[in-house]
């Protein structure tokens, strides 16, 4: 998941991450030529046809620059600071933006040059709100209306107006103020200091939304982390299950904790973090060869766009450097000479035409026939032989380059990208450079589940929902609680791996078969020593059969951020597919020849590799592919579907491919965590106001095992003790109680029990620490930890005793 678009040449009127499709879906009719735009004719070969044209913004995904005129109309600021003359518009500046982040990132004030006359105070307040607006507009919210969570919480009395137009000069001034020192704790007191007390409201509105969205005091710092609980929604807290232990199950649990409720997430895997896994890769030393060690990710592993980004957050709080991938990516030819410079730029200019052609005529299939859609590959197709583009070997090689580039931003043959709706998440793109973390992201993978109670080893295949909670099934276990978020991958739903019950509502399953989800592999190479050097990130290589355009067709350089010689070849569309198929031996075999046939003109040896590794993400099971795409008959809105909860806010859903703005990255799969908990405690706020008469409770007993075991007969570390009040003896039963997490963080949520004789308690409570108390009970005495209905028999006869000998006490 999530690897930006190689290389910084031509903008591509907009991709996102990189696949591609079979070459032989061509339209049968011919798209109408516009003889007023032509594409640009392509030099002779050898450099020599004509000045090459300037470079364009960026492989990475065409950043579509927009106006917004007003951004918060003068009179309606003068109620919250004194008034100030303002332009009749701001344009957004993309490269002010970059300055105005960077300058946040270096913790460094706006200087002014040169000694003239200082700014008025109308100016300077003017230029404040620019940049507070700018940033809040990089976070993702729009520059002059409200976000539909915004409307949805309530946060102005009346849309539009004095009162929209106040709120949001206060939200974009608090999200500023953080952003500028995200190591801190804001309060509403620090956001009041430049605020008149008569707006005090405003204030505390628009601080309550951003802190309980996630948009402020989020992350990792210490001062975060420190932070007390909020008051949980209800009393006792609602409990939720959180199925999948991935970036969103991660964050969504972290934020719950913080928001008051008690959280256990469910992960089938042994390790944290699905499908972002950095792996370290190392060989020893020999006689022959120095000791190497690199640290590789498997899977998502660039920062796409670092202004706004939450992970730049976490890097600055946790002290992260950030390694900017250089723009440089020379291309090589299949008998290694690289692509001529000029033939290069003028064929991705031409490419980006081809691309303008296809938005022209989308637009007139939106406008003319509303539901008509096809292939984005049968589009370029078409108009690449209306045009009569490309047409010599090495210009349809390039072509293809091209093309393997777009489809490893989708994850996906260009044959399977709808051709109306694939770039539909262009306009909310995070601006900025892409970065690497320096030894992989999983330290943040590390850091975000430290403290959380996590139950590895439970592959979840039933959640059933009503209007009394959850029940969650993994592994012969039930897990119970009041609600449950599902963050597993769309190519878990649609392999239909977890049953629900009642089935999910019909418009959600068919947005999970319209929805694509793509695959994207690599061949991660461990060397002796850096035979490519350091001076650049990634170099490509061309193909002559274009079935195979993707396989090998970029290479990503780690040395200078995985601590060793690390090289990374990437297999995208059609070729990813036949990837998983076929020997690892082989694949070493064919990128060790394209290597060679690159470097051996430049006198370069290539090494065999000291370690390699070739993932197989489709054929994981727990993802069954990479990430999501917007697959022909499909649009923005199905991950909008995807997002709903269904079971009257029971069960709620999370993940990359649930995110409408940044689908298929690792910042979208956070963003969803932090949505979706915002959610579960508006959902269960609401749940708190319903009448008790009118409420259904699983819970009627009145003596249910969490009240008994408010008063254990015995406790010791997270382990709580009830005797069986008619048997005393040492050998008699005991029900045990076991509390997992860290209860400084109120994430002792999830309890577990068991049933042993009394003289085993004693000797668990002369063992220190709770990790060695869980060791012994399984490995020296054998037993087992359960869940409340896993008691058995036993357990539910020594429960009955215990409740009969309490309420024999009531009465007395």
């Amino acid at each position: 998941m999530e690897e930006p678009d190689s290389r910084n040449t031509p903008a591509m009127a907009s991709s996102r991450n990189t696949p591609f499709p079979p070459p032989a879906e061509v339209a049968e009719t011919t798209p109408p030529v516009d003889d007023s735009e032509t594409i640009a004719p392509l030099p002779d070969g050898g450099g020599g046809g004509g000045d090459p044209l300037p470079p364009a913004a960026g492989r990475k995904r065409r950043r579509r620059k927009k106006q917004f005129p007003g951004m918060v109309p003068t009179a309606c600021l003068r109620v919250l600071r004194p008034s100030s003359a303002r332009s009749a518009s701001v344009v957004y500046n993309e490269k002010l933006l970059d300055e105005l982040i960077q300058m946040q990132i270096n913790d460094a004030g706006p200087r002014r040059r040169g000694r003239g006359r200082p700014p008025s105070s109308s100016l300077r307040l003017a230029r404040e709100l620019d940049v507070e607006a700018l940033i809040a507009m990089a976070v993702g919210f729009p520059i002059d209306s409200l976000t539909e969570e915004e409307i949805e919480a309530n946060v102005v009395p009346v849309m539009g107006g004095v009162a929209q137009s106040n709120y949001i000069v206060v939200r974009n001034h608090i999200l500023a103020r953080w952003r500028s020192n995200p190591s801190v704790w804001v309060t509403e007191a620090h956001a009041m200091e430049s605020i008149r007390s008569e707006h005090r409201a405003i204030v505390s509105t628009a601080y309550a939304f951003l802190l309980d969205h996630g948009f402020i005091n989020f992350g990792l710092a210490s001062a975060v982390i420190a932070a007390p609980r909020r008051r949980p929604p209800s009393l006792p807290a609602p409990t939720v299950l959180v199925v999948g232990a991935g970036v969103a199950g991660l964050a969504a649990a972290r934020h719950l904790l913080s928001l008051g409720f008690k959280v256990a997430i469910l992960e089938g895997r042994g390790r944290p973090g699905g499908r972002v896994f950095t792996k370290k890769m190392e060989c020893c030393a020999s006689s022959t060869t120095p000791g190497v060690v690199a640290a590789a990710d498997l899977g998502g592993s660039v920062l796409t766009g670092i202004n706004g980004n939450p992970f730049g957050v976490l890097a600055r709080q946790l002290g992260f450097p950030l390694h900017k991938i250089r723009d440089l990516c020379p291309l090589y030819l299949p008998d290694g000479r690289p692509v001529d410079t000029v033939i290069d730029s003028h064929l991705e200019a031409a490419f980006n035409q081809l691309l303008d052609k296809v938005c022209k005529l989308r637009q007139a299939v939106i406008d003319e026939l509303r539901s008509v859609d096809f292939s984005l590959g049968t589009a370029l197709e078409a108009f690449r032989r209306a045009y009569g583009f490309a047409n010599s070997s090495e210009e349809r090689m390039l072509l293809n380059w091209h093309l393997a580039n777009l489809e490893y931003a989708n994850a996906a043959p260009l044959s399977d990208l709808s051709m109306v709706y694939w770039d539909q998440d262009d306009p909310y793109e995070m601006g900025g450079d892409h970065c690497f973390i320096p030894g992989g992201n999983g330290h943040f993978i590390r850091a975000l589940a430290e403290n959380i109670p996590i139950f590895y080893g439970r592959t979840v295949t039933r959640i059933q929902y009503g209007c009394d909670g959850v029940m969650v099934y993994a592994n012969g276990q039930v897990f119970r609680g009041d609600m449950a978020l599902c963050t597993v991958s769309l190519g878990v739903l649609k392999k239909g791996c977890i049953e629900f019950v009642p089935e999910l509502p019909q418009q959600k399953q068919e947005a999970i078969k319209r929805l694509g989800f793509g695959l994207l592999n690599k061949v991660l190479m461990l060397f002796p020593h850096d035979f490519w050097g350091g001076g650049i990130d990634t170099f490509g290589h061309l193909t002559e059969d274009p079935s195979d355009r993707g396989e090998f067709f970029l290479f990503y350089s780690y040395s200078s951020v995985s601590g060793g010689p690390l090289l990374v070849a990437l297999v995208a569309g059609e070729a990813a597919i036949k990837f998983e198929n076929t020997s690892p031996i082989k694949h070493v075999e064919r990128v060790l020849g394209v290597l060679r046939g690159i470097f051996a003109p430049k006198g370069i040896e290539v090494p065999e590799p000291l370690q390699v590794i070739c993932t197989r993400w489709g054929s994981d099971k727990f993802t069954y592919g990479s990430y999501s795409y917007v697959a022909v008959g499909s649009s923005g809105d199905d991950y909008d579907i995807l997002a709903e909860s269904v079971g009257d806010g029971r069960v709620f859903f999370a993940g990359e491919a649930t995110n409408r703005r940044y689908p298929a990255t690792m910042h979208g799969a956070l963003l969803s965590g932090f949505r979706e908990a915002a959610n579960i405690a508006r959902v269960a706020r609401r749940r708190s106001t319903i009448p008790v008469m009118d409420k259904v409770d699983v819970m009627e007993d009145p003596l249910n095992l969490d009240y008994l075991f408010q008063t254990p007969d015995f406790s010791f570390g997270s382990f709580s003790v009830l005797y069986d009040p008619y048997s005393s003896g040492p050998d008699s039963t005991s029900l045990v109680q076991v509390g997992f997490g860290d209860k400084n963080l109120g994430s002792a949520s999830l309890f577990l029990y068991c049933l042993i004789p009394k003289k085993i308690v004693m000797d668990l409570a002369e063992i220190a620490d709770d990790d060695n108390r869980l060791s012994v009970l399984y490995r020296s005495f054998g037993t087992k930890l359960v869940g409340r209905n896993g008691l058995g028999s036993a357990g539910e006869s020594l429960v009955a005793r215990i409740k009969v000998a309490r309420t024999a006490n009531l009465k007395t």
